[in-house]
């Protein structure tokens, strides 16, 4: 058997909060962001190398492999509602048709995929397995498939049944989205060697985990990956847990179990142990939340040895919000306080304003809140322009790392004593990089008020004194029990040791 392989690569990514207030669009996918936009064909390899994410990981493993790469199309967008049933349609489309150009040019050996695993379209509940099914249509049923996923995925038993392998995450903060790649790479690799075998099983949890839980950097997060990694090997050539993402209303909504071995048995028996392990934590996914005005009169209170960081999860763009809201800001400037900076604030209008006054000069703003989530108004005040950005800078810290970022327009804002990072495009605060393009240190603030859930952990808590989970309003509740599931399967728990989906509310079609 040839050491050479004809490998088919590419990506969809869409992580689906079906409660956020703005859906995905076609545009979405090709505007770039803190990653690039709808790439096609030969400039996806230098679109995406050197950056963090899973299929520049696959690129450079399977390049060192010494297989031939063919490119199909690689698009993500921010964090929103449904994916368009137009946007679906084209680049699942534009993937597809390619897909068939390369089959008819000369014979495939494998096709690698880069997925998030958590995607809605306004017409399917689950965008990567009907995306998945489609391919097997294309290329039959022998050809290894293989994809990573994101550690939150809610995955699907038409995903599962589609797909050779499915390869997630390990890490929140994702710091491992490249190393999930290379992963996947070596795989596809030992698939196509006839090294690993095609036995697989797939396992759901009875209840769902709120975000900022599932950070692997403490318990019981941490200790159920180090047990992941002692079950596999072996017998057990792939082992997955995927968290889910609890804002999605779909049927197959929470985490899961994956596994991969040379029989049906042994994948088997390694997802029996690792789901039996989850279940006992159950109870242990919990986080200490803190509501506005208590976070800030704490941070206000402690002593120095660097930032309070005031982590508002709610209104997280890495979890489908706008990243718009206010209230946080609102309750800083309420108790006075100094040496604070909050980011990033999304609001277009207001960086066009700030770009058109100038730098240093005061203007009349409705900053913020203009999505229309409930409970959220803009705050209206004199502002002054401190620094205008151009929104390009470089990702520096461990999660954005390598990502040539592309913001539009930015401002920095001073009301009182707060600093407001202000941008054109939605993105989490999860690189300090954010800050130090407008001439923001952070280590040097006092308190930092960041729109992130878990992954600005990788970069801001090596210099943070104190993190407090904040619930400000935002459409990324850490209680599941504030959203109104209807299409959920019955039983499924809406909070660790909680009170489960009942069938007089569903609606599942």
């Amino acid at each position: 058997m040839s050491s050479r392989f004809r490998l088919a690569v590419g990506g969809f990514q869409h992580e689906t909060n079906t409660f956020a207030p703005s859906k995905a669009t076609f545009e979405d996918f090709v505007r770039p962001g803190a990653w690039p936009g709808l790439t096609r064909g030969g400039a996806l390899f230098d679109a995406v190398a050197g950056v963090n994410i899973p299929i520049a990981g696959f690129i450079a493993a399977a390049g060192k492999l010494g297989h031939e790469l063919l490119p199909l199309s690689w698009a993500q967008a921010t964090p929103s509602a449904e994916v368009t049933e137009e946007a679906f349609e084209r680049i699942a489309g534009q993937i597809l048709e390619d897909l068939r150009a390369l089959g008819d040019a000369g014979p495939l050996d494998g096709l690698y995929l880069d997925l998030h695993g958590a995607m809605v379209t306004e017409h399917l509940e689950d965008g990567e397995g009907e995306l998945l099914r489609r391919v097997r249509q294309v290329v039959g049923d022998a050809l290894p498939v293989v994809a990573s996923l994101d550690l939150h995925a809610n995955v699907t038993p038409e995903m599962v049944e589609h797909a050779d392998a499915l390869i997630a995450y390990r890490t929140y903060p994702h710091v491992d989205m490249a190393e999930t790649g290379a992963r996947a790479a070596g795989h596809l690799d030992a698939l196509l060697r006839g090294m690993a075998g095609r036995g697989k099983a797939f396992r759901q949890l009875p209840f769902l985990i709120e975000l900022t839980a599932g950070c692997t950097l403490h318990d019981p997060a941490k200790g159920l990956y180090e047990r992941l990694a002692a079950l596999e090997g072996g017998e057990v050539a792939s082992l997955s847990f995927a968290c889910g993402f609890g804002p999605a209303d779909i049927w197959h909504c929470g985490p899961s179990v994956m596994a991969y071995g040379s029989s049906r048995e042994a994948a088997e028996r390694a997802a029996d142990a690792l789901f039996a392990h989850a279940c006992a934590c159950e109870g242990e996914f919990v986080t200490r939340i803190w509501q506005p005005a208590e976070a800030v009169g704490h941070a206000l209170a402690a002593a120095g040895g660097g930032p309070v960081v005031l982590v508002d999860t709610q209104d997280n763009p890495g979890a489908g919000a706008n990243g718009d809201g206010v209230a946080l800001l609102e309750e800083l400037v309420r108790q006075g306080a100094e040496d604070a900076a909050l980011a990033i604030l999304y609001d277009p209008e207001a960086a066009a304003a700030a770009h058109a006054a100038g730098e240093g000069t005061e203007i009349t703003l409705a900053l913020g809140a203009k999505s229309g989530f409930p409970g959220q108004r803009p705050l209206h005040a004199g502002y002054r322009v401190e620094r205008l950005g151009d929104g390009r800078c470089e990702g520096t810290g461990p999660f954005y790392k390598g990502a040539r970022m592309q913001l539009g327009p930015m401002a920095l804002l001073r009301l009182g004593g707060v600093r407001i990072v202000v941008a054109s495009r939605k993105l989490q605060a999860a690189d300090q990089a954010v800050f130090r393009h407008l001439g923001v240190e952070p280590a040097a603030q006092k308190i930092l008020a960041l729109k992130s859930s878990v992954h600005f952990r990788a970069d801001f808590q090596p210099i943070a004194q104190e993190i407090l989970v904040v619930a400000a309003p935002g459409p990324n509740p850490v209680d599941h029990l504030e959203l109104a599931y209807r299409r959920l399967r019955p039983g499924l728990r809406l909070m660790p040791l909680g009170l489960a989906f009942g069938p007089a509310r569903l609606t599942h079609r």
